[in-house]
């Protein structure tokens, strides 16, 4: 099996990198993590690459025009031989043109069930609404944030006792299951985009918290 070979793209702590890290050991797994990449040469999530054998690099944004950075980033990218980027706690905006490159090959984990809560924030808002349900999606990304066809979602219920902080822990760990869940769909080809929906082939039965979008969107 000729396993995709993927980028991720941190700032931070990279929970969601190590999931998909942690997941493509498996030599069964339609994908190898070829190289992580943070725009901050502090991001916590670096080390935690290197310590699993990752490839790792820093394209620094600080002073670059976005299209300076972009640049600098896609030599990194096309320097590892990139076919999928997994964006895990990038915290930088991306130009249509550098996603309209990507496009069909880039995904991302966004803690809320879109098309709810865009942006930062999502728990408190989740919090605010008084929402009974939330979770976390994982889409493709197209140039509007968080507004790309819906790869898979997974669900928590919101409970009465809850702050942000509790809420955030446990859409975390539902997360770290279907990233690598997505990812697998993916690299595998399994997902056609038709009309702005994701089309899963063979789409397995969703778990208790696992959604995986249906033939209609």
């Amino acid at each position: 099996m000729e396993r995709k070979r993927v980028a991720v793209l941190i700032s931070g702590r990279g929970s969601n990198m190590t999931s998909l890290i942690a997941a493509a050991k498996d030599p069964n797994y339609p994908a190898e993590i070829a190289i992580v990449i943070s725009n901050r040469a502090d991001a916590a999530g670096l080390a935690s690459a290197k310590a699993a054998g990752i490839a790792t690099a820093v394209v620094d944004h600080a002073g670059k025009h976005r299209e300076v950075f972009e640049q600098a980033l896609q030599h990194v990218l096309d320097a590892h031989r990139a076919e999928i980027v997994c964006l895990a706690g990038f915290m930088r905006l991306l130009t249509p043109p550098f996603v309209n490159h990507w496009q069909g090959r880039m995904i991302n984990i966004h803690p809320a069930l879109l098309p709810a809560f865009k942006g930062l924030h999502t728990h408190e808002h989740a919090l605010t609404a008084g929402v009974k349900i939330h979770g976390a999606t994982v889409h493709f990304v197209v140039a509007e944030m968080d507004s790309g066809p819906i790869i898979a979602q997974g669900a928590v219920p919101v409970l009465e006792s809850d702050t942000a902080e509790t809420l955030a822990a446990r859409v975390l760990t539902v997360e770290h299951q279907i990233y690598p869940l997505a990812l697998k769909l993916v690299a595998e080809g399994r997902v056609n985009i038709v009309d702005g929906c994701c089309h899963i082939a063979d789409a397995m039965p969703a778990g208790a918290n696992l959604l995986v979008p249906a033939i209609d969107c």
